[in-house]
């Protein structure tokens, strides 16, 4: 569980990134999860735009994080926070400020 304190410094962080996995007709599909779950993976922090089924964005991004144990950092008009520490070793890892 994120405190607001990590969850602002998350925000802060996705502000100057662009969404990498974009919600469109065919909504939350198996190839769309595969590629959130490998985005989580590389980056740890990732931006979900929603194009299509914005009146079920909260659902579905609900949706996104329990099925992959992510955190819904926020969820900011039709863009969605997300957040889960990965366990590749090559990649910088972001470092939460204690709260």
């Amino acid at each position: 569980m994120l405190s607001s304190k990590q969850r602002s410094y998350l925000s802060g962080l996705a502000s100057v990134q662009k969404a990498v996995i974009l919600v469109g007709k065919e909504g939350v599909s198996e190839p769309l999860y595969r590629a959130f779950e490998q985005a989580l993976e590389d980056h740890e922090l990732v931006k979900v735009r929603f194009i299509a089924f914005k009146e079920e964005r909260r659902d579905l991004a609900a949706q996104l994080a329990s099925q992959s144990k992510a955190e819904l950092v926020r969820l900011i008009g039709n863009t969605a926070i997300f957040y889960r520490p990965s366990e590749k070793p090559e990649i910088e890892h972001i470092v939460l400020p204690h709260s």
